[in-house]
């Protein structure tokens, strides 16, 4: 019995060609991705403010005097420097 070397060599190549097809190859046919547009939606979903938040502590009051007086500060290079803080203990220690 003797295959035609010609239909296993096409047999070949349309098993190959067929794992090629993706879901925009298929939308011809009818289908449709369920997840098309999910990125999208959670993107938009993580952009859209609360209009009303509540949160655990009141917002602390603010100052408009206190405001306007950093601004000018701001404006004629007079910025109050920060205090330094420092968050980390570096110390040398001696190994034995």
């Amino acid at each position: 019995m003797t295959i035609d070397r010609r239909l296993i060599a096409g047999l070949l190549a349309a098993t190959a060609l067929a794992g090629c097809s993706t879901v925009a190859d298929k939308e011809f046919l009818g289908y449709q991705d369920p997840g098309f547009g999910e990125a999208n939606r959670a993107t938009y979903a993580a952009m859209v403010v609360n209009p009303d938040p509540q949160y655990d502590t009141p917002i602390p009051a603010s100052s408009a005097e206190h405001a306007a007086q950093a601004i000018e500060r701001y404006r004629t290079d007079q910025v109050k420097q920060p205090e330094r803080i420092e968050t980390t203990d570096v110390g040398s220690g001696g190994g034995g």
